[in-house]
């Protein structure tokens, strides 16, 4: 899958949000100052090229909406980061993660039951 580049994975950001979104729907939630619409028009003609985005015509209007999702996304650009950064190691990138961040308690807690779980679930079909 292709990367993104940033101005794209704002605009993506918001159609995700929106599921469904015109050109004057994404700029309007831009932050201020607003891109101008020709720029976000742009962006969209590229994420739309890139098979990112679908849209529909109503007469001399596009609808957009997201052709990849948020989560398939995340998955395949964080697989990147972890073959690129660590070596294409799980382990590496988890001891990263809990070495270089200022997790309380209550957060180390909650990964643990992920873990947990997952590893429950993981033995359980190994039966």
């Amino acid at each position: 899958m292709k990367e993104l580049t940033k101005a794209e994975e704002q605009v993506m950001r918001i159609i995700w949000k929106l599921e469904n979104a015109f050109l004057k729907d994404v700029v309007e939630e831009f932050p201020e100052p607003k891109p101008a619409y020709t720029t976000v028009s742009t962006v969209i003609r590229v994420l739309v090229k890139k098979e990112f985005l679908g849209f529909k015509t109503y007469g001399k209007v596009n609808e957009y909406f997201p052709k990849v999702s948020k989560d398939v996304y995340f998955k395949d650009h964080l697989g990147g980061v972890i073959k690129n950064f660590f070596d294409g190691s799980s382990r590496k990138f988890a001891s990263f993660f809990t070495e270089n961040q200022d997790m309380s308690i209550q957060e180390l807690e909650q990964m643990k039951e992920l873990l947990e779980s997952k590893i429950d679930e993981l033995k359980k079909n190994d039966e």
